[in-house]
């Protein structure tokens, strides 16, 4: 039987994620952002939490650990960096598996927001839950780890099916949008920055994306094809980044 997700939104632009296992009915939960929005939404749909998984340590995704655990009981699984700031029962590296009920969860390394940033693949559902490594139309911000790290882990996750449904975290479409509007015109992404804009309009999420989208309109992932005269891939991810980071509009 497959997993089902739940997405709901909390805090100023993030999202959680609830995964129900439809054949166990154990539920977890990606990150932690707001454990009062996540016991509010648990308690909407009859449904326990028993696992939390935490893609990395930033407070907006693992800040409600301590008290997710003392109202549930659940396990708290993630990156070791996690005990930066939270509880953590057990620390993931790249390769581990974890399983909830039948679904299994493949750990990912996808460093370069943070040095131990990791994703969560359920292959068989076709899903992936990417943090901040990757969102709609743009990618994370290097706070610890180097372009090349990041351009590796960005690289990894595009290597996925295209028909993976990517979970990242926050609702950044619409400004990431206008930024690959700046840098690249793609036909397919100015049909797709139209529909984002329209959406977000109506205050409809623009999450979940695809790999296969992603690949096709997301400026980070195209790097070496925008910046051909760059030495290498990561050189040219690093050309888009920086831009990014200095972009106003």
């Amino acid at each position: 039987m497959p997993a089902i997700v739940h997405q709901f939104p909390c805090l100023s632009d993030n999202y959680g994620f609830l995964v129900r296992d439809e054949a166990s009915g154990q539920v977890a939960t990606i990150d932690t952002p707001d454990a009062e929005a996540i016991l509010g939404q648990l308690d909407q749909r009859g449904w326990t939490l028993s696992l939390i998984l935490n893609t990395h340590w930033h407070p907006d995704h693992a800040g409600g650990n301590e008290a997710l655990k003392a109202a549930t009981g659940a396990t708290i699984a993630g990156p070791a960096e996690v005990t930066r700031i939270a509880p953590l029962d057990r620390a993931l590296k790249d390769g581990d598996v974890v399983m909830l009920g039948q679904t299994r969860f493949d750990v990912l390394d996808t460093g370069g927001h943070t040095l131990g940033h990791i994703s969560y693949h359920d292959a068989a559902d076709r899903i992936a839950f990417v943090g901040d490594t990757l969102f709609a139309l743009g990618c994370g911000r290097l706070f610890e780890g180097t372009p090349e790290q990041m351009w590796a882990s960005l690289s990894r996750l595009a290597a996925l099916p295209d028909d993976t449904t990517v979970y990242c975290a926050h609702e950044y479409t619409a400004s990431n949008a206008r930024f690959a509007l700046s840098v690249d015109d793609a036909p397919a992404l100015k049909a797709r920055a139209a529909a984002v804009f329209a959406a977000r309009e109506r205050s409809e999420p623009t999450v979940p994306t695809t790999i296969g989208a992603e690949k096709t309109t997301n400026p980070f992932l195209r790097a070496p094809r925008l910046r051909p005269h760059a030495a290498s891939a990561a050189e040219a991810f690093a050309e888009i980044r920086a831009a990014k980071d200095s972009f106003k509009g």
